[in-house]
């Protein structure tokens, strides 16, 4: 049990499930709809690579992953000037909705109560014919 502190490790599995128990997470229908009318922020945390063979979903806010925090911290010194306080509702995507629900998790120990994250990620919205955009 050496460094893990006397506890079992848990696997990324049962780590996934018990984050995403702590939230409510997002389909792409009802993302878009959000997003359309303002009652989200859409929040692609693919890296560059993906977003430039893929495209993008227009009007997100791209930030990749190991910036996340730093940007939409409302109290950060880096924020984005999207995060406008604690109660914004965050939708997390990433490519397939697996590092999405970790970064969620993480949103939430900064106290942002409404993060969540897309179902199936950004290969969902896409396969659900749902607006991208090629990256400009």
């Amino acid at each position: 049990m050496s460094g893990t502190n006397g506890r079992t490790p848990v696997g990324i599995d049962a780590l996934l499930e018990r984050v995403r128990a702590g939230y409510q997470r997002i389909d792409v229908q009802e993302a878009h709809e959000a997003a359309h009318t303002g009652a989200a922020l859409l929040v692609d945390i693919r890296y560059a690579a993906l977003r430039e063979r893929d495209g993008v979903i227009p009007g997100a806010l791209v930030i990749e992953r190991n910036e996340l925090e730093w940007r939409l911290d409302p109290q950060g010194s880096h924020r984005a000037p999207e995060a406008t306080g604690h109660d914004l509702r965050i939708v997390v995507i990433c490519n397939e909705g697996y590092a999405s629900s970790l970064a969620a998790a993480s949103l939430h120990q900064l106290g942002l109560h409404r993060a969540t994250d897309l179902v199936g990620g950004f290969q969902a919205w896409r396969a659900a014919g749902l607006p991208v955009e090629p990256v400009a």
